[in-house]
């Protein structure tokens, strides 16, 4: 296996912001070779996620910082090429935080899970099925709490997440609007996500439309951008509302703390709630959320999209293209063949 190279990206330099393409570097060694009790992982889809921005920053976060000059944190799947682990064997397909490169050596504790279903890509281990999928899940039904009749708010409607919240909120029978921007993911939304409405906020006064799609006010904003999209819609929460903070995409930099509006006085007199969730914290009921993922998307209740780059050279630049609003669905990078 030495004969063959790995490819990797690893970062180069701490951004301030958002990463650019020049804060990584590619670079090449030999394919590592795994020993007693290991495994040999041979990668096929990276994932890129928004969640990149704040792994690479040197302000503090829910997980440690990427070191320098080393490979950059991602979800992957891929398949095992050598096991001298007896619970794995080549040709399964695994998914893990394997890192933006071709190869890895892991223990069986560096492998999330087995990719078993059959019936769908193994692309859709990193999305709707993968942490994308879970975070929805928990995220709405845990920290939003729905029951039939509410209207649920989803900003970043049209993202991996966002998507996938919209639809859920529909299978419990709420009323649903999609905040997105451009008049392809407005369309996605309608069209293929089945929001009841889909705001442009790129050409749309936020607060006339949510007026005219939410009359009667909102009762669970689920939050993946924060700023300006979040200051609209705090201001139409209903009484006892739940606020799901679950990203900041919006958000340039965290270096100084950015102002705003106060929040306080809406949490207030609305005796509404605003709660922060990690995926994280469900890891012991993952597959709960696998089964009722899987249940929904086979029978045709769940839709997804995957933007799907080509090679390992694109990683370096996709995060930055991602918060440029480039991607239509789960963005991935496909390196090998399947």
């Amino acid at each position: 296996m030495n004969q063959h190279i790995n490819r990797q990206v690893r970062l180069k330099s701490r951004p301030t912001g958002i990463p650019q393409a020049e804060h990584f570097e590619i670079i090449e060694e030999p394919v590592p070779c795994p020993t007693d009790g290991q495994i040999l992982i041979r990668n096929i889809f990276l994932s890129v996620e928004p969640a990149m921005r704040g792994w690479v920053s040197s302000v503090a976060n829910y997980a440690e910082p990427v070191s320098l000059n080393t490979v950059m944190r991602a979800l992957a799947v891929g398949q095992i090429v050598e096991s001298y682990d007896p619970g794995f064997k080549p040709g399964e397909y695994v998914t893990g935080l394997f890192g933006w490169q071709n190869y890895i050596v892991v223990d069986a504790s560096g492998i999330q899970r087995k990719v078993s279903n059959n019936s769908l890509p193994i692309s859709t281990a990193l999305g709707v099925l993968g942490l994308n999928g879970i975070t929805a899940y928990f995220g709405l039904l845990e920290v939003g709490m729905p029951t039939p009749g509410e209207t649920v708010v989803v900003s970043s409607a049209a993202g991996a997440v966002g998507s996938c919240v919209g639809q859920i909120a529909r299978i419990k029978q709420c009323r649903t609007v999609g905040i997105t921007g451009g008049p392809e993911k407005v369309r996605l939304c309608r069209d293929v996500f089945q929001y009841d409405h889909a705001i442009d906020y790129r050409i749309e006064s936020l607060d006339e439309a949510l007026s005219a799609t939410c009359p009667e006010g909102i009762d669970i904003y689920f939050d993946n951008t924060g700023g300006k999209i979040s200051d609209a819609v705090l201001r139409h929460l209903n009484i006892g509302a739940r606020v799901v903070i679950c990203g900041t995409a919006s958000i340039d930099s965290w270096e100084p703390t950015p102002l705003g509006p106060r929040v306080e006085r809406h949490l207030l007199v609305n005796r509404a709630r605003m709660q922060g969730f990690l995926v994280f914290d469900y890891q012991n009921r993952y597959t709960e959320a696998l089964d009722a993922l899987t249940e929904w998307v086979d029978a045709g209740l769940i839709h997804y999209r995957e933007d799907i780059l080509k090679g390992i050279q694109q990683a370096p630049g996709s995060i930055a293209g991602l918060y440029r609003g480039e991607n239509l669905g789960k963005r991935l990078i496909q390196i090998a063949g399947i």
